[in-house]
């Protein structure tokens, strides 16, 4: 472990370059690589992962787990994936992106392949708790990178393409996964998506890029012409962690976060499983839906940040309000959905994944990364990751349950009831809006 760690840390600084053109060049060159790299890189992580969204009814129909046993599997995902955060974020503050990154999606990647070809719910358990761990180690280190190469003026805008990655990863799984699930069986929709991962994670060993610093260059504060603050250049990387430790305002930013994801992920877990047994759509059709409608969410991630940062002023609480409150009523909308309505679908889940797409960056991160030390962003970033991801966690096992609950068996057909599940949904979404009004005066960390 050792060995493994002193490989991942990131390099030593090299003698700074004094030829301007010659560092505006590379400069500009490598943080275009970096901002491709954690877009699409990012962006692949989430079919290492969601694919068992997808791939829940067939299997499921196939007798080999029912939803209580998914909802288990799928929890511990998480679980794993929340504690993998705050470990991995707080690494990540210290490591070459390029090889910690890309480590954690080649695992994934080998895990989605062996997945493929295992029938035993405790092997599927422990695959997918394994998963959850290197999953975790794409987010915090994506949002270490893009703020080593862009600067906080226009951090909002980056940081908010970078969070649609996300949204390009679970439009390829929802159809991408139901297209292959549909014709090769279940057992592909694991398979096909390893190989996809594993041949990326080689690609972004090679584009991303550890500080700039490490290649001579001068930080991005500098390069931008700005002055970093004395206080904050004197202080250790660990004396930034544990002010973020100390701070109420992660811990606040972390509690909404958790019922945010809790909504999140119940939609994403199983809103394909919803639309197929509730409103009589097919799996491609059910899928369609979700793959599209994440497309909103992506132009809702990157409205985010230029929407905060033009408007109003870089706050993100104003905005973040706004968009709470146009999602509780988007889930009122999904509830009330008419049944093999693809096309009204497509535009309900459109509106709710285009507030994620806002939320997540309010909420999952940027918010907090503005308030507190950015030396100490993979911490940040770690802490807020494993609030969210409890939240996520918890909500696949209490939602497989209520989904449990509410099945009827008439002649040999199994019917399932969504409401106990869509009172929980919304339950988290109003608690989600609520306790972010506790930082609406908020100043950001000196």
């Amino acid at each position: 472990m050792k060995k493994l760690f002193k490989w991942w840390k990131t390099g030593k600084n090299k003698p700074s370059l004094s030829d301007e053109s010659q560092i505006k060049t590379l400069f500009n060159y490598k943080r275009n690589s970096v901002l491709w790299s954690v877009v699409f890189g990012y962006g692949i992580f989430y079919i290492g992962r969601l694919t068992i969204s997808v791939a829940k009814k067939p299997m499921m129909d196939a007798g080999i787990l029912d939803a209580t046993e998914l909802g288990i599997i799928g929890a511990l995902l998480f679980y794993t994936y929340a504690f993998g955060k705050l470990t991995n974020g707080f690494l990540a503050d210290r490591a070459n992106i390029a090889k910690f990154m890309s480590t954690g999606l080649g695992v994934s990647a080998i895990v989605n392949l062996l997945f493929g070809f295992t029938t035993t719910f405790w092997g599927f358990a422990i695959l997918w708790a394994i998963n959850g761990w290197f999953q975790s180690m794409g987010s915090a280190p994506a949002v270490v990178s893009v703020t080593q190469w862009f600067s906080s003026e226009e951090r909002g805008t980056y940081y908010g393409i970078w969070a649609a990655s996300h949204n390009i990863g679970e439009g390829l799984t929802f159809i991408g996964t139901a297209t292959v699930v549909s014709i090769w069986g279940w057992q592909a929709g694991f398979i096909v998506p390893g190989a996809i991962c594993l041949i990326v994670a080689i690609i972004l060993s090679k584009t991303l890029q550890d500080r700039p610093e490490t290649y001579g260059l001068p930080s991005v504060a500098e390069f931008k012409g700005l002055k970093p603050g004395k206080p904050k250049a004197s202080k250790s990387i660990k004396d930034f962690q544990l002010d973020v430790l100390r701070s109420p305002v992660v811990i606040k930013i972390g509690l909404s976060a958790t019922f945010l994801y809790t909504v999140r992920y119940a939609i994403h877990s199983w809103g394909p499983l919803y639309l197929q047994e509730a409103k009589n759509l097919g799996m491609i059709e059910a899928g369609t839906v979700m793959g599209v409608a994440t497309m909103f969410g992506l132009g809702g991630a990157i409205f985010s940040g230029w929407f905060s940062d033009r408007f109003f002023n870089s706050k993100r609480s104003h905005p973040a309000l706004i968009m709470s409150l146009i999602q509780i009523v988007s889930l009122f909308m999904i509830y009330n959905l008419p049944p093999n309505s693809q096309l009204m679908s497509i535009l309900v889940f459109g509106l709710f994944e285009f507030t994620l797409g806002c939320l997540v960056v309010y909420i999952g991160g940027l918010w907090a990364v503005d308030l507190l030390p950015i030396k100490a962003a993979g911490s940040v970033k770690g802490i807020i990751g494993i609030f969210s991801y409890v939240g996520a966690a918890t909500q696949d096992w209490i939602s497989g349950l209520l989904i449990d609950n509410g099945k009827t068996i008439t002649d040999g057909v199994d019917t399932y009831n969504f409401d106990a599940a869509f009172t929980f949904w919304i339950g988290a979404a109003v608690v989600a809006t609520l306790v972010p009004l506790t930082l609406w005066k908020q100043k950001a960390q000196e």
